[in-house]
Parts: structure tokens; C-alpha cells; sequence
């Protein structure tokens, strides 16, 4: 299908969180419907929670045994941490739904070499896609797998995922799943690659508050040299949304 771009914007954050729940329940029946299945990764964030909150009240009866979840990138600690990605989705969502534990892929983030805990990820991935042990260069883009929709937030940097500017992950372009040194932060992130993201059928990124105003402004009107991460999401064959409420978007001219 051509590639599309589209920014919807909401009065409000509740808005927001209702119109996501709305646009993942409406990918995850059609995906159903066509193949069986819903493949989604997720996004930690408070944005992203305030949908997983939204999605256990109002869809807590839904077909979550055919729902296939997986994380685009985990901080480099154990699931009980509270910077955990895992953690937050486990405690706004899968506490409150009846979703197998076998549809739920955690990323080993207790392994204390994040190198292995990606490379373990992304051996689950393949499995799953039932992809080739390994992805060699020159390989055709239809072995990375393709996930039916993909959550993704903005970072003040323009960061996304663990995908983070002057990162050597930004260069990857076999791996689906790596250890990502952020400098700043003085730590690893384990991260989806563009590869991944950019093979999506849908990439939903949701931004809320007035603090995401300049960055929303700068990755989607102007023009970065090098580009910011974020702009370098743009799906092949796929469609590229853009959820926002009014706040954020307070600085667009179009």
C-alpha cells in the first residue's frame, strides 16, 4: 500500500488518549480480521499510559488472545524497576485484561549485558515472524518483520524509541534489536532499529503538552542536518500518524 502521513490533532490529552484507543482497537480488528492476529509494539511514556489506562477501562473485553504485544525499546532494568517500560505497561494494562502471558514478549532487560538481552530480543522477533536466524546485509527488506502498528513518543532531543541523535544505533541497518549507548545518560537502551520501525503497517506517534510544542514544530516543519531521529521514521509501505493535542501542536503553521 503507498505510504501516507497524516497529523490529527485533539483539544484536550483525554481526547488524545480516547481517539489513540479508538485508532489502535480499529488497527487491531482489521489486522485480526485479515490474518488472525494483532502485532503491536509499545512506547513507555506517560502519554502511551494514559492510553494503556484508557484501553483496560473501556476495551477490557476485547479479543486479547489474538493480541501479540512487544516493547520498541526498555530501559536497561530489571521489569520491577520503576523506569521500567514493562513495568508501567504491566501495571496500567495487563493486570486489567485477560491477554495470555505467552502474547506478552518482555525484553530481558535484567541481563546485565544489554548486548545480549537485544540479541535475545531479537531472536524472539524472529521467531515469532518466523524470520531467518539472521539478517545479513543486502538482504531484501521483506525479512524484517512487520508489525501492524507501532507506538512511538517524541523525546525533547527529537528522540524516539531509544533512538537517540549522535547514537551509533542510528546507523544500524541489519539488527533488529540493539543495545544503544546514550551518552548523556550515561547507559544502554535496548532499542528497535529504523529497519523495524520503518516496515510497520502503521506508526502511531502521540505527543501531549505544551513542552512538546518546539519539538513537534522542528520534526515536522523544518529541516534538520543531520536529520532528527524522529524524522527518520517514515514507513516504506505503510502509514505514518501523527496524534497530538492541542497543546503540543500549538506551534504548527499547517
Amino acid at each position: 500500500m503507498p505510504s501516507t502521513r497524516s497529523i490529527e490533532v485533539l483539544a484536550t490529552a483525554a481526547d488524545l488518549f480516547h481517539a489513540a484507543a479508538e485508532e489502535f482497537v480499529r488497527t487491531a480488528r482489521a489486522a485480526i480480521g485479515a490474518q488472525g492476529r494483532f502485532a503491536v509494539a509499545l512506547s513507555g511514556g506517560s502519554t502511551p499510559k494514559g492510553l494503556y489506562s484508557l484501553l483496560a477501562a473501556n476495551y477490557a473485553e476485547f479479543a486479547w488472545n489474538r493480541v501479540f504485544l512487544f516493547f520498541g525499546d526498555e530501559r536497561h532494568v530489571p521489569p520491577t524497576d520503576p523506569d521500567s517500560n514493562y513495568r508501567m505497561v504491566h501495571e496500567s494494562l495487563l493486570t486489567k485484561i485477560a491477554i495470555p502471558a505467552e502474547n506478552v514478549f518482555r525484553v530481558p532487560a535484567e541481563n546485565p549485558d544489554a548486548a545480549a538481552a537485544a540479541s535475545d530480543y531479537e531472536t524472539q522477533l524472529r521467531r515469532f515472524f518466523e524470520l531467518r536466524p539472521e539478517i545479513r546485509p543486502g538482504d531484501r527488506p521483506g525479512e524484517f518483520p512487520r508489525f501492524d502498528l507501532i507506538l512511538l513518543g517524541l523525546g525533547p532531543d527529537g528522540h524516539t524509541a531509544s533512538l537517540f541523535p549522535d547514537s551509533s544505533a542510528l546507523d544500524e541497518q541489519s539488527r533488529l534489536v540493539v543495545a544503544n549507548w546514550v551518552a548523556k545518560l550515561s547507559t544502554f537502551r535496548i532499542t528497535f532499529t529504523f529497519p523495524v520501525l520503518n516496515r510497520a503497517a502503521e506508526v502511531m506517534f502521540m505527543a501531549s503538552g505544551a513542552d512538546k510544542a518546539g519539538m513537534l514544530h522542528q520534526v515536522l516543519e523544518g529541516k534538520s542536518i543531520p536529520p532528527l531521529p524522529s524524522q527518520r521514521v517514515q514507513p516504506s509501505d505503510g502509514n505514518l500518524l501523527w496524534m497530538l493535542d492541542e497543546a503540543a501542536a500549538a506551534k504548527l503553521t499547517r
